[in-house]
């Protein structure tokens, strides 16, 4: 419950315990004046969806529970399951503090990238959830207010032939008229029937006008009703990815995202920089703010898309938007995430001021929602809510339906 000003010095004013929850109660009593609570857990359960998502609770002595997610991959529990006796008996409110004491701790496991700060980000989302709930905010809050209300989201559209140029244009057609969306993201890396080696990277004529034509049908199909991006999943040569560019130049093209492998940046720039009128956008496979410096520095991307519960959490992408900034690059958050980090990417992108949009990659997947009680996505946006902490609530039950291993103990 939040008081003004008046009521809180007021000695007549009426406030008394039956005004407050129980939950609001029992957290007063243990928080003595806002600092003394502690973590008493970390829990994950994963879930099998379009991606295996891991959920993350972090449990306190004041009995609120804060859920967050981390990105897929192998060994994700095992390492939030390690990094445990890091936070237990920690005061959740110093979430800057524990993101810092874990990546410290477990350096030895590489906190530079990879797993590890896939494993650290999950916990970091939970931690703002769960601090927004013992304050009474909004996850969007802590990160220091909004810009907006609400979230543009870009849908990840997929066929059944994603390499036939009319299968996409229809399937586009179907996602703006039918599901309202006004964002919308296709594959360019399908195999096109002209290739003679695919392991070389390098794409042929005759493959770069069929990738052409994909792009051509798509985005004639639904003129300005939509913008359009297309994915290459760092498939191409520096050369390759310089012709594709230009190729589909006069097309009205959002963005080209990763066209070469992640690993030079130094070609990433050359590519970026050589792009008639096409951006170019790349940042989900580096991690942290450290990983995305050169990209931004060098000016060798047009879009940031960096993955928020893959690169380090909420605070770590807001770092991030806040360089991009600097250098005048809007941010496109890469998300293949349940409900959970999908909102919490949308609480950041409402946070950040150069947001174009969060991902969703499950339009697919007829229960994604219902992985938590409340509507998320309507008519490809997200209402950024007002609730404390990230505003969703995981229904236990489809939790339960669709889990791979052992749910959370709310013992």
């Amino acid at each position: 419950m939040v008081r003004n000003y008046a009521e809180l010095h007021d000695p007549n004013a009426e406030y008394t315990m039956r005004n407050l929850s129980s939950e609001t109660m029992g957290l007063n009593a243990k928080r003595g004046g806002g600092r003394d609570v502690e973590i008493t857990d970390v829990q994950t359960t994963m879930v099998d969806g379009n991606f295996p998502w891991t959920l993350v609770r972090v449990y306190t002595d004041a009995g609120v529970v804060g859920t967050g997610e981390a990105y897929w991959g192998a060994g994700v529990p095992e390492l939030i399951e390690r990094m445990k006796p890091f936070v237990v008996g920690e005061n959740p409110l110093d979430i800057d503090r524990l993101f810092e004491h874990l990546v410290q701790k477990m350096s030895g496991e590489g906190s530079i990238g990879g797993v590890t700060v896939t494993a650290i980000s999950g916990i970091e989302i939970a931690l703002h959830d769960l601090v927004g709930k013992i304050l009474e905010v909004p996850a969007y809050q802590l990160l220091g207010g909004k810009y907006r209300d609400e979230m543009r989201v870009y849908c990840d559209c997929h066929t059944a032939d994603e390499a036939d140029p009319q299968a996409c244009a229809d399937e586009a057609e179907r996602v703006v008229e039918e599901l309202g969306y006004d964002a919308l993201k296709f594959d360019l890396d399908v195999p096109s029937g002209h290739e003679k080696d695919r392991a070389n990277r390098h794409l042929r004529d005759s493959e770069i006008r069929h990738k052409a034509e994909i792009v051509e049908a798509v985005t004639e199909a639904v003129g300005d009703r939509a913008d359009v991006s297309f994915d290459c999943h760092w498939t191409f040569t520096a050369g390759s990815a310089k012709r594709l560019a230009a190729e589909i130049a006069d097309y009205d093209v959002w963005w080209l995202e990763d066209p070469v492998p992640p690993e030079n940046h130094d070609v990433q720039r050359e590519v970026t920089q050589s792009a008639p009128t096409t951006p170019i956008a790349a940042g989900e496979n580096v991690y942290r703010k450290h990983g995305h410096r050169r990209l931004l520095e060098e000016q060798s991307v047009d879009i940031i898309a960096p993955d928020m519960p893959k690169v380090g959490g909420m605070r770590e992408t807001q770092k991030i938007a806040d360089m991009a900034d600097t250098y005048y690059v809007p941010v496109a958050m890469h998300n293949v995430s349940s409900p959970v980090a999908t909102m919490a990417s949308a609480q950041v992108g409402a946070a950040i001021p150069n947001s174009l949009a969060v991902e969703y990659h499950s339009y697919q997947l007829g229960w994604w929602e219902d992985l938590v009680q409340e509507d998320v996505i309507e008519d490809g946006y997200i209402e950024i809510p007002e609730k404390p902490g990230l505003g969703v609530t995981l229904d236990m039950d489809t939790v339960q339906e669709h889990a791979i291993d052992d749910v959370f103990d709310e013992a």
